[in-house]
């Protein structure tokens, strides 16, 4: 059954009539405003929605992690954004955290701890392996059948902490076939926008990362790209429009293949 109308309710509202979530969706700059990014928090949204996880965000509560402000130097602007986050889920008591962007997902489970906030962080591809694995959502769609996908690791997610199955447990049900990148896990290449790269023009060089890293995908000749992160999910689209293959491969996000497959 397509879930078509969406009401997440926030925190304060939540707070007001005196319930509590089982998980706050933080949903990242980039899940917030960006239009292709908003798809990915949308189609998450109603996987938690369709498996009966109580869930709030915090709305306009909800301001930068500080990722890009660390990564382009200025520590002292990441400080006064990750303080002010602290104080406001700590004022929500919030205890667990998913969220859809690795950027964020790193931040809070990585560097809050170290400015006093302390919470138990999840990518929400491991919520996705979680509720596959308990059977709660399963790839009855056969949207992807034939298909030949392909995807590409987050910095964020695989090399810096270490979460290589999550993503791919997704994909594994799905009735297709799933081919590696030659680069890959602990060997995988960066899409070109984590560091704050994102923000600013690329140094001179013979190519662009994401242009190196399009050409390993088009190698692999998948008709579908699947990403974890909004930055890869930017970065990869720039890659594809490059090469004018637009036609050819598309790039989805785990939660917007998971929510296919499920019908929501």
């Amino acid at each position: 059954m397509e879930i078509t109308d969406i009401k997440i309710p926030t925190m304060a509202e939540m707070t007001a009539a005196g319930e509590k979530p089982e998980i706050l969706f933080w949903v990242g700059c980039a899940g917030s405003y960006d239009e292709r990014a908003q798809r990915i928090t949308r189609a998450f949204a109603k996987i938690l929605i369709h498996v009966g996880i109580k869930f709030a965000v915090l709305g306009t509560e909800e301001s930068c992690t500080g990722d890009p402000a660390k990564r382009a130097g200025n520590e002292f602007l990441f400080q006064m954004q990750a303080m002010v986050n602290i104080q406001v889920l700590d004022g929500y008591d919030i205890k667990k955290i998913v969220t859809a962007c690795p950027h964020c997902f790193n931040t809070i489970k990585n560097e809050y701890p170290g400015l006093g906030g302390n919470y138990e962080v999840i990518h929400h591809t491991q919520l996705i392996q979680d509720l596959i694995n308990e059977g709660r959502l399963n790839a009855e769609g056969g949207h992807f059948k034939g298909k030949k996908i392909t995807f590409h690791d987050p910095c964020y997610l695989g090399r810096g902490n270490g979460v290589y199955e999550a993503p791919r447990k997704a994909l594994e049900i799905l009735d297709a076939d799933l081919v590696e990148l030659k680069r890959c896990k602990s060997n995988g290449l960066c899409c070109g926008a984590g560091g704050a790269q994102m923000f600013k023009e690329p140094e001179k060089g013979k190519k662009d990362v994401n242009i190196e890293r399009m050409e390993d995908v088009l190698e692999s000749n998948a008709n579908v790209l699947a990403v974890s992160c909004p930055f890869c999910m930017t970065m990869m689209n720039d890659g594809i429009k490059h090469f004018n293959k637009e036609q050819e491969i598309e790039v989805l996000d785990i939660a917007e293949i998971t929510a296919k497959e499920n019908n929501l």
